[in-house]
């Protein structure tokens, strides 16, 4: 793709509508209409960056074309020289070493790269893995798993995902003489001194970080810190100490790890991010590791170009169905340890296990839509999602809070109630998840909300929780009031960000496979919307699927146009697929004036190569 550079103040599109059928409707400040002479010039692919603030053609390019050499040092994240020299001394003194994971994607992906690094220093090197159980540990790190893994002999234990509010695990850590070393993203602590007391606290926000990216997500920390036990084992050289060839042939083949990462756990995929996972997604399928081709085959994804879509809905929802259902410990020997004939075995146990979760998640999710519609959570007055019930799966709601967040638009959190032991007491307990909206901090309100919990920990988008199950009652309501003063009413109908418009004869395979240079797209660079204005129902919408949850329908320019794409009488004819908008095929009448917003796709169905956009959402028209 060849970018320009922008010319003077591109004008912004005319009146869109507020509102369409499913979503309120915004245009990015700089999103340009078609009729503007200076943007019609310029390809989508262009104005779609022009609207993101890409407004010099240099910093476009970059986004573009990331490189590699674009990451950033890693010593510039506090503790991370520290942790890489205690952890290389330990190889040499032959210590034992345990990696301890969290039992999400994030975690086994953080987990898999640390463990391949220091196995690649020295292939008998002591080093072992430690996964909690969901359901029976939780989140987090544990003093009870601190003192087993000291009986068992570690003298250092590195956390990958978690423990940096670990303060007690910490204080344990160090009465036994273990050197632990936390590498985590979750929020840390407002001050240093209530940081956890280990050897190293690696971090990437820590309140004295001065690292100039600190959106990292758990597996990214790790690939960094795996980065720099490379560049300290190798030899010093002219330009300094670099990673040998064999090392720096493994740190690029563990970048698949560290986009699977990235794309699960939802952080910003921009600066470091996107190079991470640009880069890393090419190198998932035909990987070296024969658990991560293993999965690749069970998702059927063998001879497909895997993207960022396939992780977060194929592959992700595979891995976490171990964590979820069973015990993640599997998910980690699949990428550590497992030979061939292993690493199917495991593959196949994880594709019943996902099996079972989606049965699962079903059944939650229609019982916990009918718990919130008869509690008055869907409507204005209450802005907030706080359920709890004893029959649900702790290890799923999570999963099923992000379907209620994507349905009502609101923060959400689901707890599985039960007869645990909280405190010491043997009282019944509720554990559980949230997941949040933009511009809502998750952990911030529940932070706020803080004296009805026993433990909890995560992010502004996504965390956990555990309290007593007598404090459900209050929590909800105190969380309920945060949520209501934080969020306005009209933020309960989800937006949709429109980056700019474009007409109908700009939806061609080279314009559309420009459009896809941008990718990978997710959070923080979510794929593109494009306003199609004054568009017309040019015949009946046609059902898709078994059940016709899914729509096909055939648009126009109002007033024909150049042949192309496909035609009917010369005016030229869009195929646009509305994925679960078979609800609304009613209201859709043949002839009915449109402004559609679409995500441009290239359809490969049947071997050939159209132009297929996905419908985002529709205004009716007179």
């Amino acid at each position: 793709m060849t970018v320009r550079a922008a010319t003077s103040n591109p004008l912004s599109v005319a009146v869109i509508p507020s509102r369409g059928l499913t979503r309120r409707w915004k245009m990015r400040a700089d999103g340009m209409s078609v009729a503007d002479h200076a943007g019609a010039a310029r390809s989508i692919a262009h104005r779609i960056l022009l609207a993101r603030g890409y407004t010099n053609a240099s910093d476009a390019a970059r986004f573009i074309q990331p490189k590699l050499s674009e990451l950033l040092d890693p010593s510039g994240i506090p503790d991370l020289d520290a942790a890489a020299d205690r952890l290389l001394r330990a190889i040499r003194d032959r210590e034992q070493i345990v990696i301890y994971g969290d039992y999400d994607v994030d975690g086994i992906t953080a987990t898999t790269i640390l463990y391949h690094t220091l196995k690649h220093i020295d292939p008998n090197a002591c080093v072992g893995t430690y996964v909690p159980h969901r359901l029976d540990e939780g989140y987090g790190l544990h003093v009870a798993a601190i003192e087993e893994l000291a009986r068992g002999g570690a003298k250092v234990i590195v956390s990958v995902d978690c423990g940096v509010t670990a303060v007690l695990p910490a204080t344990r850590a160090l009465e036994l003489g273990v050197d632990l070393i936390i590498t985590d993203h979750h929020n840390p602590p407002s001050s240093l001194e209530d940081l956890p007391k280990a050897y190293g606290v690696v971090h990437p926000r820590r309140p004295d970080s001065t690292y100039a990216f600190g959106e990292l997500c758990g597996a990214g920390v790790a690939y960094k810190l795996a980065w720099r036990i490379a560049t300290m084992h190798a030899p010093p050289g002219e330009n300094g100490a670099r990673a040998s060839p064999e090392m720096r042939t493994l740190l690029l083949e563990l970048l698949a790890f560290a986009a699977l990462g990235c794309i699960a756990d939802v952080v910003p995929l921009i600066g470091e991010n996107r190079v991470l996972t640009r880069f890393g997604l090419t190198r998932i399928r035909g990987s070296f590791n024969a658990g991560l081709r293993a999965l690749v085959s069970a998702a059927a994804l063998d001879n497909e170009r895997v993207d960022a879509w396939d992780v977060g809905f194929k592959l992700a929802p595979r891995l976490n169905a171990s964590g979820r259902m069973a015990h993640a410990a599997q998910a980690v020997e699949l990428f550590t340890t497992a030979s061939e004939s292993r690493a199917a075995e495991i593959a196949e146990f994880l594709e019943s296990q996902n099996r079972q979760r989606r049965a699962t998640e079903t059944a939650i999710l229609e019982h916990a839509i009918k718990m919130a519609e008869e509690q008055g959570m869907t409507g204005t007055d209450r802005r907030a999602i706080v359920l709890a019930h004893e029959t649900w799966h702790a290890g799923v709601v999570g999963i099923v809070c992000s379907r209620l967040v994507e349905r009502f638009c609101r923060p959400t959190i689901l707890m599985q109630l039960s007869a645990g032991d909280v405190g010491g007491a043997g009282e019944a307990s509720a554990h559980g998840s949230g997941r949040s909206i933009d511009g809502f901090n998750l952990h911030g309100a529940i932070e706020a909300c803080s004296k009805h919990l026993t433990k909890f920990g995560g992010h502004d988008m996504a965390a956990g929780l555990t309290m007593a199950a007598a404090n459900v009652p209050a929590f909800t309501e105190d969380f309920i009031g945060y949520a209501n003063e934080q969020i306005s009413p009209e933020r309960l109908t989800r937006e949709l960000t429109i980056d700019c418009a474009a007409g109908l004869h700009e939806m061609t395979l080279d314009q559309v496979a420009e459009i896809e240079q941008l990718a990978p797209f997710g959070r923080g660079n979510p794929a593109p919307a494009i306003l199609l204005r004054d568009m017309v129902l040019a015949a009946p919408p046609q059902p898709l699927g078994k059940t016709g949850d899914h729509l096909a329908l055939t648009i126009r320019a109002r007033g024909g146009g150049a042949a192309g794409v496909g035609t009917s009488g010369g005016q030229r004819l869009l195929r646009v697929v509305a994925w679960r908008w078979g609800e609304h095929r009613g209201r859709l009448v043949n002839g009915h004036g449109l402004d559609v917003v679409v995500r441009p796709a290239i359809s490969t169905f049947n071997g050939g190569r159209t132009v297929e956009p996905e419908l985002l959402d529709l205004a009716l028209c007179s």
